[in-house]
């Protein structure tokens, strides 16, 4: 399937769904390299609607901080790793810190 049949189908679900994340989620990571503002969109849109879904915190970290927007990336960051932790999601908290890491030494940021 092109990527403009998943995007297509993506918004059908999103439409059916309206109250499930991972449309959104998939929509978000689907524009990530071809419609950068669609992508802020869909990225904004979890962040505040589906704050609580926590896929979303890495790929929005590292989304935001390609953008060069460094503050909007960090707090993503600290949102994320703190959800991770209220929802014992080791796994995540792991690759959320260590992306945290590597974004503050590759941004020189403390």
């Amino acid at each position: 399937m092109s990527n403009l049949g998943r995007i297509e189908q993506l918004l059908d679900f999103a439409k059916e769904e309206p109250d499930n994340p991972f449309n959104f989620y998939a929509l978000a990571l689907e524009y990530q390299n071809s419609n950068i503002q669609k992508a802020t969109y869909y990225f904004d849109l979890l962040l505040e609607k589906f704050a609580d879904y926590l896929p979303t915190y890495y790929h929005a970290g590292l989304f935001f901080e390609k953008k060069d927007e460094l503050e909007k990336a960090k707090s993503i960051f600290v949102k994320g790793i703190s959800l991770a932790k209220a929802k014992n999601d080791n796994h995540a908290q792991r690759e959320l810190q260590n992306a945290y890491q590597n974004f503050l030494f590759e941004n020189d940021l403390d």
